[in-house]
Protein backbone atom coordinates (compact mmCIF):
# COMPACT_ATOMS: atom_id res chain seq x y z
CA UNK A 1 0.00 0.00 0.00
CA UNK A 2 1.45 3.37 -1.23
CA UNK A 3 -0.41 6.70 -0.54
CA UNK A 4 0.00 9.93 -2.95
CA UNK A 5 -1.30 12.62 -0.27
CA UNK A 6 -3.01 15.97 -2.59
CA UNK A 7 -1.51 18.14 -0.10
CA UNK A 8 1.45 17.28 2.92
CA UNK A 9 0.20 14.82 5.36
CA UNK A 10 0.63 17.84 8.16
CA UNK A 11 -1.57 20.27 5.88
CA UNK A 12 -4.34 17.55 5.88
CA UNK A 13 -4.21 16.73 9.31
CA UNK A 14 -4.40 20.50 10.19
CA UNK A 15 -7.54 20.51 7.71
CA UNK A 16 -9.82 17.91 9.03
CA UNK A 17 -8.46 18.17 12.82
CA UNK A 18 -10.74 21.01 13.51
CA UNK A 19 -13.83 19.58 12.41
CA UNK A 20 -13.07 15.98 14.05
CA UNK A 21 -12.10 18.13 17.40
CA UNK A 22 -15.98 19.85 17.65
CA UNK A 23 -17.62 15.92 16.56
CA UNK A 24 -15.36 14.21 19.50
CA UNK A 25 -16.28 16.80 21.87
CA UNK A 26 -19.87 16.17 21.28
CA UNK A 27 -19.46 12.51 21.29
CA UNK A 28 -18.02 12.46 24.88
CA UNK A 29 -20.29 15.18 26.36
CA UNK A 30 -23.43 12.90 25.06
CA UNK A 31 -24.90 11.06 28.14
CA UNK A 32 -24.92 7.66 28.11
CA UNK A 33 -24.01 4.94 25.27
CA UNK A 34 -27.97 4.43 24.42
CA UNK A 35 -28.53 8.14 23.89
CA UNK A 36 -29.69 9.13 20.26
CA UNK A 37 -27.43 11.51 19.31
CA UNK A 38 -24.58 9.31 19.75
CA UNK A 39 -25.01 6.66 17.18
CA UNK A 40 -25.16 10.18 14.18
CA UNK A 41 -22.34 12.20 15.98
CA UNK A 42 -20.14 8.80 15.46
CA UNK A 43 -21.54 8.90 11.77
CA UNK A 44 -19.71 12.32 11.27
CA UNK A 45 -17.14 11.18 12.71
CA UNK A 46 -16.89 8.74 10.31
CA UNK A 47 -17.22 10.44 7.82
CA UNK A 48 -14.26 12.79 8.27
CA UNK A 49 -12.33 10.12 8.55
CA UNK A 50 -13.21 8.70 4.95
CA UNK A 51 -11.93 11.84 3.58
CA UNK A 52 -8.73 12.05 5.64
CA UNK A 53 -7.95 8.89 4.02
CA UNK A 54 -9.10 9.74 0.69
CA UNK A 55 -7.41 12.86 0.19
CA UNK A 56 -4.01 10.50 1.49
CA UNK A 57 -4.67 9.00 -2.68
CA UNK A 58 -4.34 5.52 -0.90
CA UNK A 59 -2.85 2.97 -3.65
CA UNK A 60 -1.24 -0.25 -4.73
CA UNK A 61 1.60 -1.25 -7.09
CA UNK A 62 0.19 -1.73 -10.99
CA UNK A 63 3.34 -2.65 -12.71
CA UNK A 64 6.11 -0.28 -14.22
CA UNK A 65 7.05 1.69 -17.09
CA UNK A 66 10.26 2.90 -18.07
CA UNK A 67 10.81 7.01 -18.46
CA UNK A 68 13.35 8.90 -20.50
CA UNK A 69 14.59 12.14 -18.98
CA UNK A 70 16.15 14.71 -21.69
CA UNK A 71 18.51 17.22 -20.29
CA UNK A 72 18.51 18.88 -23.35
CA UNK A 73 18.17 22.57 -24.80
CA UNK A 74 16.83 22.32 -28.47
CA UNK A 75 16.53 25.56 -30.88
CA UNK A 76 14.23 25.12 -34.04
CA UNK A 77 15.04 28.16 -36.66
CA UNK A 78 12.33 28.12 -39.39
CA UNK A 79 12.47 29.69 -42.49
CA UNK A 80 9.31 31.81 -43.19
CA UNK A 81 10.06 33.76 -46.43
CA UNK A 82 7.59 33.31 -49.37
CA UNK A 83 9.48 30.25 -50.60
CA UNK A 84 8.53 28.12 -47.93
CA UNK A 85 5.61 27.26 -49.54
CA UNK A 86 6.67 26.85 -52.76
CA UNK A 87 4.62 23.65 -54.29
CA UNK A 88 7.19 21.08 -54.88
CA UNK A 89 7.02 18.91 -51.41
CA UNK A 90 5.12 15.34 -52.09
CA UNK A 91 4.07 16.86 -55.40
CA UNK A 92 2.51 19.63 -55.41
CA UNK A 93 2.09 20.30 -51.34
CA UNK A 94 3.82 23.20 -50.29
CA UNK A 95 7.43 22.59 -47.99
CA UNK A 96 6.11 24.24 -44.97
CA UNK A 97 4.17 21.24 -45.36
CA UNK A 98 7.07 18.96 -44.84
CA UNK A 99 8.40 21.06 -42.73
CA UNK A 100 5.68 20.70 -39.94
CA UNK A 101 5.91 16.95 -40.31
CA UNK A 102 9.43 17.06 -39.31
CA UNK A 103 9.51 19.45 -36.28
CA UNK A 104 6.66 16.75 -35.05
CA UNK A 105 9.17 14.23 -35.67
CA UNK A 106 11.95 16.20 -33.88
CA UNK A 107 9.50 16.40 -30.72
CA UNK A 108 8.25 12.81 -30.65
CA UNK A 109 12.03 11.64 -30.86
CA UNK A 110 13.00 14.01 -27.60
CA UNK A 111 10.56 13.53 -25.37
CA UNK A 112 11.18 15.59 -22.44
CA UNK A 113 13.33 18.33 -23.75
CA UNK A 114 12.79 22.22 -23.96
CA UNK A 115 11.96 23.76 -27.25
CA UNK A 116 12.48 26.97 -28.82
CA UNK A 117 11.21 28.46 -32.18
CA UNK A 118 13.01 31.56 -34.10
CA UNK A 119 11.28 32.59 -37.28
CA UNK A 120 13.16 34.27 -39.98
CA UNK A 121 11.94 36.35 -43.03
CA UNK A 122 12.86 39.95 -43.71
CA UNK A 123 13.40 40.01 -39.90
CA UNK A 124 13.91 37.13 -37.34
CA UNK A 125 11.29 36.64 -34.38
CA UNK A 126 11.58 34.79 -31.56
CA UNK A 127 8.14 32.92 -31.40
CA UNK A 128 8.75 30.74 -28.64
CA UNK A 129 11.33 30.63 -25.86
CA UNK A 130 12.51 27.59 -23.95
CA UNK A 131 9.75 25.54 -22.70
CA UNK A 132 9.02 22.07 -22.32
CA UNK A 133 5.02 22.43 -23.40
CA UNK A 134 5.48 20.74 -26.78
CA UNK A 135 2.34 21.58 -27.34
CA UNK A 136 2.98 25.39 -27.74
CA UNK A 137 5.55 24.48 -29.98
CA UNK A 138 3.44 22.69 -32.68
CA UNK A 139 0.62 25.47 -32.10
CA UNK A 140 2.96 28.22 -32.86
CA UNK A 141 4.10 26.17 -36.28
CA UNK A 142 0.47 25.20 -37.10
CA UNK A 143 -0.64 29.25 -36.61
CA UNK A 144 2.98 30.50 -38.67
CA UNK A 145 2.02 31.87 -41.94
CA UNK A 146 5.00 32.92 -44.74
CA UNK A 147 5.77 36.83 -44.81
CA UNK A 148 3.30 38.80 -46.94
CA UNK A 149 4.04 39.14 -50.76
CA UNK A 150 3.69 42.64 -51.07
CA UNK A 151 5.91 43.00 -48.63
CA UNK A 152 8.81 41.22 -49.15
CA UNK A 153 11.97 42.81 -49.95
CA UNK A 154 14.21 39.92 -50.18
CA UNK A 155 15.75 37.95 -46.99
CA UNK A 156 19.44 36.65 -45.96
CA UNK A 157 19.28 32.67 -45.01
CA UNK A 158 21.50 33.61 -42.11
CA UNK A 159 19.31 36.60 -40.56
CA UNK A 160 18.67 34.73 -37.47
CA UNK A 161 21.70 33.85 -37.21
CA UNK A 162 22.38 36.25 -33.89
CA UNK A 163 19.41 35.64 -32.17
CA UNK A 164 19.84 32.25 -32.42
CA UNK A 165 23.55 33.19 -30.77
CA UNK A 166 21.56 34.70 -28.31
CA UNK A 167 19.14 31.97 -27.37
CA UNK A 168 22.21 29.32 -26.95
CA UNK A 169 24.02 31.62 -25.11
CA UNK A 170 21.49 32.26 -22.55
CA UNK A 171 20.30 28.98 -22.62
CA UNK A 172 24.09 27.65 -21.50
CA UNK A 173 24.31 30.43 -19.08
CA UNK A 174 21.03 29.72 -17.10
CA UNK A 175 21.88 25.57 -17.76
CA UNK A 176 25.55 25.05 -18.01
CA UNK A 177 24.78 20.81 -17.57
CA UNK A 178 22.41 20.72 -20.20
CA UNK A 179 23.00 19.98 -23.57
CA UNK A 180 21.96 22.06 -26.56
CA UNK A 181 20.66 21.44 -30.65
CA UNK A 182 20.08 23.44 -33.21
CA UNK A 183 17.80 22.22 -36.44
CA UNK A 184 17.45 24.82 -39.29
CA UNK A 185 14.86 23.77 -41.61
CA UNK A 186 14.84 25.95 -44.91
CA UNK A 187 15.61 25.99 -48.64
CA UNK A 188 18.72 28.04 -48.75
CA UNK A 189 17.70 30.26 -51.23
CA UNK A 190 18.90 33.53 -50.37
CA UNK A 191 17.36 37.13 -52.21
CA UNK A 192 18.88 39.34 -50.25
CA UNK A 193 21.83 40.89 -52.23
CA UNK A 194 24.36 40.55 -49.26
CA UNK A 195 26.35 37.80 -48.94
CA UNK A 196 25.03 35.76 -45.90
CA UNK A 197 26.65 35.92 -42.25
CA UNK A 198 28.37 32.89 -40.89
CA UNK A 199 26.75 30.97 -38.13
CA UNK A 200 30.14 30.19 -36.96
CA UNK A 201 29.51 32.57 -33.24
CA UNK A 202 27.19 30.23 -31.92
CA UNK A 203 28.98 27.06 -33.01
CA UNK A 204 30.75 26.50 -29.25
CA UNK A 205 27.29 26.45 -27.81
CA UNK A 206 25.91 23.64 -29.94
CA UNK A 207 26.08 19.79 -29.23
CA UNK A 208 24.55 17.97 -32.07
CA UNK A 209 21.37 18.74 -34.65
CA UNK A 210 21.01 18.54 -38.55
CA UNK A 211 20.03 21.65 -40.93
CA UNK A 212 17.61 20.36 -42.87
CA UNK A 213 16.88 21.15 -46.55
CA UNK A 214 13.44 21.68 -48.75
CA UNK A 215 12.75 21.93 -51.96
CA UNK A 216 14.12 20.53 -54.98
CA UNK A 217 16.56 21.33 -58.41
CA UNK A 218 12.87 21.91 -60.80
CA UNK A 219 11.35 24.65 -58.10
CA UNK A 220 8.06 25.13 -57.56
CA UNK A 221 5.54 27.72 -57.88
CA UNK A 222 4.50 30.24 -54.74
CA UNK A 223 1.32 31.34 -54.36
CA UNK A 224 1.30 35.43 -53.43
CA UNK A 225 0.50 35.56 -49.19
CA UNK A 226 -1.85 38.04 -47.72
CA UNK A 227 -0.81 37.52 -43.83
CA UNK A 228 -4.37 35.61 -44.07
CA UNK A 229 -4.08 31.55 -43.89
CA UNK A 230 -5.26 29.44 -46.75
CA UNK A 231 -8.14 28.91 -47.06
CA UNK A 232 -9.79 31.58 -45.30
CA UNK A 233 -11.21 33.28 -48.02
CA UNK A 234 -13.09 32.03 -51.22
CA UNK A 235 -10.64 33.11 -53.68
CA UNK A 236 -7.90 30.40 -54.73
CA UNK A 237 -4.73 32.51 -53.94
CA UNK A 238 -2.34 33.78 -57.12
CA UNK A 239 0.88 33.01 -58.19
CA UNK A 240 3.76 35.33 -57.88
CA UNK A 241 5.33 35.72 -61.47
CA UNK A 242 8.41 36.93 -62.84
CA UNK A 243 8.48 38.16 -66.52
CA UNK A 244 5.16 36.98 -67.29
CA UNK A 245 5.35 33.65 -65.96
CA UNK A 246 5.20 31.74 -63.13
CA UNK A 247 8.16 31.88 -60.22
CA UNK A 248 10.07 29.32 -59.41
CA UNK A 249 11.50 29.05 -56.04
CA UNK A 250 14.48 26.56 -56.25
CA UNK A 251 16.85 24.87 -53.32
CA UNK A 252 20.18 25.95 -52.82
CA UNK A 253 21.86 22.67 -51.24
CA UNK A 254 25.48 24.21 -51.31
CA UNK A 255 23.98 27.25 -49.05
CA UNK A 256 22.66 25.13 -46.25
CA UNK A 257 25.55 22.73 -46.56
CA UNK A 258 27.77 25.08 -45.68
CA UNK A 259 25.58 26.36 -43.03
CA UNK A 260 26.09 22.85 -41.48
CA UNK A 261 29.30 23.16 -41.47
CA UNK A 262 29.55 26.58 -39.84
CA UNK A 263 27.22 25.10 -36.89
CA UNK A 264 28.42 21.59 -36.80
CA UNK A 265 26.20 19.43 -37.44
CA UNK A 266 25.17 17.29 -40.24
CA UNK A 267 23.23 18.31 -43.53
CA UNK A 268 19.92 16.24 -44.95
CA UNK A 269 18.31 16.83 -47.64
CA UNK A 270 14.48 16.17 -47.24
CA UNK A 271 11.81 14.42 -49.43
CA UNK A 272 8.20 13.16 -48.74
CA UNK A 273 8.93 9.94 -49.49
CA UNK A 274 11.79 9.63 -47.21
CA UNK A 275 12.02 9.01 -43.43
CA UNK A 276 13.94 11.90 -41.47
CA UNK A 277 17.25 10.73 -40.11
CA UNK A 278 17.78 12.44 -36.58
CA UNK A 279 20.72 12.18 -34.71
CA UNK A 280 21.00 10.74 -31.34
CA UNK A 281 20.41 12.89 -28.26
CA UNK A 282 24.23 14.28 -26.64
CA UNK A 283 25.73 11.90 -24.24
CA UNK A 284 24.90 14.20 -21.26
CA UNK A 285 21.14 13.21 -22.02
CA UNK A 286 19.28 10.79 -19.51
CA UNK A 287 18.88 7.53 -21.47
CA UNK A 288 16.01 4.59 -21.05
CA UNK A 289 18.53 2.48 -19.79
CA UNK A 290 19.49 4.84 -16.68
CA UNK A 291 16.28 7.54 -16.37
CA UNK A 292 14.83 3.98 -13.81
CA UNK A 293 11.49 3.07 -13.49
CA UNK A 294 8.64 4.83 -12.26
CA UNK A 295 5.35 2.34 -10.66
CA UNK A 296 2.34 2.80 -12.43
CA UNK A 297 -0.10 2.61 -9.02
CA UNK A 298 -3.44 1.70 -9.28
CA UNK A 299 -5.88 4.47 -7.27
CA UNK A 300 -8.07 2.82 -4.42
CA UNK A 301 -9.49 6.46 -3.40
CA UNK A 302 -12.73 5.78 -5.59
CA UNK A 303 -13.66 2.53 -2.80
CA UNK A 304 -13.28 5.53 -0.15
CA UNK A 305 -15.32 7.50 -2.10
CA UNK A 306 -18.39 4.82 -2.26
CA UNK A 307 -17.99 4.78 1.54
CA UNK A 308 -18.60 8.14 2.03
CA UNK A 309 -21.68 8.61 -0.39
CA UNK A 310 -23.14 5.83 1.62
CA UNK A 311 -22.04 8.07 5.08
CA UNK A 312 -23.69 10.54 3.48
CA UNK A 313 -27.36 9.14 2.27
CA UNK A 314 -27.81 7.71 6.05
CA UNK A 315 -27.37 11.56 6.89
CA UNK A 316 -29.87 12.38 4.35
CA UNK A 317 -32.37 9.89 5.43
CA UNK A 318 -32.10 11.06 8.99
CA UNK A 319 -32.28 14.64 8.14
CA UNK A 320 -35.61 14.20 6.09
CA UNK A 321 -36.77 12.42 9.00
CA UNK A 322 -36.43 15.05 10.91
CA UNK A 323 -38.24 17.95 9.24
CA UNK A 324 -40.91 15.77 8.68
CA UNK A 325 -41.61 15.00 12.34
CA UNK A 326 -41.21 19.08 12.84
CA UNK A 327 -43.86 19.40 10.27
CA UNK A 328 -46.15 17.26 12.00
CA UNK A 329 -45.36 18.93 15.70
CA UNK A 330 -45.42 22.85 14.40
CA UNK A 331 -49.16 22.05 12.33
CA UNK A 332 -51.43 24.58 14.14
CA UNK A 333 -54.41 23.94 17.08
CA UNK A 334 -56.89 25.65 14.50
CA UNK A 335 -56.71 22.82 12.12
CA UNK A 336 -59.90 21.09 11.14
CA UNK A 337 -58.22 18.11 10.98
CA UNK A 338 -56.05 17.87 14.22
CA UNK A 339 -59.19 19.29 16.31
CA UNK A 340 -62.39 17.18 17.53
CA UNK A 341 -65.89 18.09 16.83
CA UNK A 342 -67.49 19.79 19.89
CA UNK A 343 -70.35 17.50 21.64
CA UNK A 344 -73.64 19.01 21.28
CA UNK A 345 -75.55 19.91 24.96
CA UNK A 346 -78.31 18.09 26.13
CA UNK A 347 -82.16 19.32 25.79
CA UNK A 348 -83.66 20.60 28.88
CA UNK A 349 -86.03 18.13 30.55
CA UNK A 350 -89.90 18.93 30.52
CA UNK A 351 -91.50 20.13 34.10
CA UNK A 352 -94.05 17.15 35.33
CA UNK A 353 -97.73 17.72 35.08
CA UNK A 354 -98.04 18.22 38.89
CA UNK A 355 -95.94 21.49 38.79
CA UNK A 356 -98.60 23.30 37.08
CA UNK A 357 -99.86 26.56 38.89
Amino acid sequence: MIVQPVLHPVLLVLLCAAPAFFVIRALIRTPHAGAPGRPIWALRLGMIVVVFAMLLRPGIPGGTSQTLATDTDIVIVVDTTASIIAEDWNGDQPRLTGVRADVQSIVDTYPGARFSLISFDAAAQLRLPLTTDATALMSSLDVMLPEITDQSRGSSISIANRMLTDTLRAAAKASPDRSRMVFYLGDGEQTSSSEPESFSGGAKYVDGGLVLGYGTAEGGPMKKTTGRAQGSDDSPGEYIEYQGERAMSVIDEDRLKKISEQLGVDYQHRTADAEIALPEAPSSTTDYATAGEVGNVIELYWILALALIALVAVELVRATMLVTRLRELSRPATDPAAVPAPTPAPAPAPAPDGGAR
